[in-house]
């Protein structure tokens, strides 16, 4: 290889390092993001679409498994429309082709779905139709300092009063506003101090967002009972309607507790969570399991914006106030001052010099993770089936609270759903320990009414028992079958008696 190869060959090889930094900030991992994510939506043309089954095939990304224990049937092709209420919801009558690169896979998560079977009959019953900012507050704490940095009028007003009246010693406020005039490029030296003091803290309110928004899409996109209630929706929504929608946007799921039934003024969301219930009774409360949504949805991503720039106008600002600083402390050089203050401040000058590089690296690393999070959630609104219009008017914040606040909704009630259950197990608990008391106690007195042969012997002696000793003459006997001794006096008697007798 020529010198003049590997000397383009190196130079391309450091640029792309440069160029390519480790997506890692502090303890949040962004490695997962994909360079081809930093292509905008607008920038994603026709043929970015997919086009052919290799195509699909050479994707990297597994879709996430089916859904928990789908059921066998659909519901009735041909439902009878014109007596159910409507759901005026946003349907999407087609899906879109997603791009060629994707994170979450080759197709919608509507083309996914599994078929809900639903008793029809119970829902046209129930639903008849009837004629009826926390980056200022935290650098205006450090700006305080800054706001006592006096103007060149004020400095000038006081050493004119000086000047007039030499021997008056000025007061206080006065004499700290001339101290810090005499600070050369104080002003310069106190941004760049409240910088360094700041930048970690700015870093993060930025990523945080982006990390909680990253994790929201991947929790939504694996989660399975998120998937349930889609399809269970959407079945419902289509028998009611009458027509056969591929999928709906989502911001309808948080109207679902307005539409109720016109026989118990149930909510529509009772009942999805009743069918939820009966036909996957492994899925969870949704709530629980998409945290990541919940603190996103808390995020202003458009002040997330704001921040990542007013940050690189900081950055920026900060190096031309280091060489503002540097030029000042040449001159001392240049003037022949060789004591430890100059030495200490080109060492203080070495070491902000070095933390403004790597300021800088951390920026690009920013600046990647901003504009590839972005990406994503603009491809995931796309896997969600919106039209790129649709993409383009949803904001991330909107999004994630839509989804949370329905969340909410379906945990409270699914769980007064399933308290109801438990308390009405418990009643029937409670007759049958009732009636098995009652069917005991009948037991014993019948018994008692009664006995059987097995205890006619027991009852004879309870009898015995209860007889008084002294009973009447007449019916005290012996039992003359019994053995008894002889005593000697009764013998005795017996032989005078029958001398007598013979007498």
């Amino acid at each position: 290889m020529k010198p003049a190869e590997c000397f383009l060959l190196n130079s391309s090889w450091t640029s792309l390092i440069s160029h390519a930094p480790l997506l890692r900030l502090n303890a949040l991992d962004f490695s997962d993001l994909w360079d081809d994510e930093d292509l905008e939506l607008d920038s994603i043309d026709e043929d970015s679409v997919h086009t052919s089954p290799n195509q699909t095939a050479a994707s990297p990304v597994v879709p996430p498994p089916p859904p928990i224990a789908p059921p066998l049937s659909l519901a009735s092709e041909s439902p009878r429309s014109s007596r159910t209420l409507r759901l005026h919801w946003r349907a999407l009558l087609s899906l879109q082709p997603l791009p060629r690169v994707g994170r979450f896979g080759p197709q919608s998560i509507w083309a996914a779905l599994e078929p809900v079977h639903l008793d029809t009959n119970r829902l046209e019953y129930l639903f008849e139709s009837k004629n009826n900012s926390a980056l200022c507050s935290l650098t205006a704490g450090r700006r305080r300092l800054q706001t006592l940095v006096p103007t060149e009028d004020e400095l000038n007003l006081i050493k004119e009063v000086k000047a007039r009246t030499p021997c008056s010693a000025l007061g206080s406020a006065e004499q700290c506003l001339l101290t810090l005039g005499d600070v050369p490029h104080l002003r310069a030296r106190l941004q760049l101090w409240a910088f360094t003091l700041d930048h970690d803290t700015l870093e993060r309110e930025i990523a945080e967002p982006l990390f909680h928004l990253k994790l929201a899409m991947e929790q939504l996109a694996t989660n399975q009972t998120f998937r349930c209630i889609l399809a269970t929706v959407l079945a419902v929504g289509n028998f009611l309607n009458g027509c056969k929608a591929k999928g709906f946007e989502l911001s309808y799921l948080c109207k679902l507790s307005e539409v109720r039934d016109t026989h118990g003024r149930q909510p529509l969301l009772h009942h999805v969570c009743v069918l939820l219930l009966q036909l996957y009774p492994q899925s969870s409360d949704l709530y629980s399991d998409i945290t990541a949504v919940t603190k996103a949805s808390k995020c202003d991503y458009t002040q997330v914006q704001l921040n990542l720039c007013q940050l690189e106008a900081l950055c920026k600002a900060s190096w031309d106030q280091l060489r503002l600083l540097e030029k000042d402390g040449k001159k001392k050089k240049g003037g022949g001052r060789k004591d430890g203050g100059v030495e200490e401040a080109s060492s203080l000058h070495q070491r902000l010099q070095l933390f403004l590089k790597d300021c800088e690296e951390r920026m690009k690393v920013l600046r990647a993770v901003y504009r590839r999070v972005i990406n994503r959630f603009h491809s995931f609104l796309l896997f969600l089936g919106y039209s790129r219009s649709m993409v383009r008017e949803t904001s991330a914040e909107a999004f994630c609270k839509t989804v949370s606040d329905f969340a909410l909704e379906y945990r409270a009630a699914r769980s007064a759903i399933v308290q109801q259950r438990e308390k009405e197990k418990e009643r029937e608990k409670e007759k049958e320990r009732k009636k098995d008391s009652q069917n005991t106690t009948k037991f014993k007195i019948k018994l008692q009414q009664s006995p059987s042969d097995e205890n006619q012997e027991q009852v004879k002696l309870e009898e015995v028992l209860k007889t008084p000793e002294s009973s009447s003459s007449s019916s005290f006997h012996f039992d003359f079958t019994l053995p008894r001794q002889r005593s000697k006096s009764s013998d005795k008697r017996g032989c005078h008696s029958s001398r007598r007798l013979k007498w």
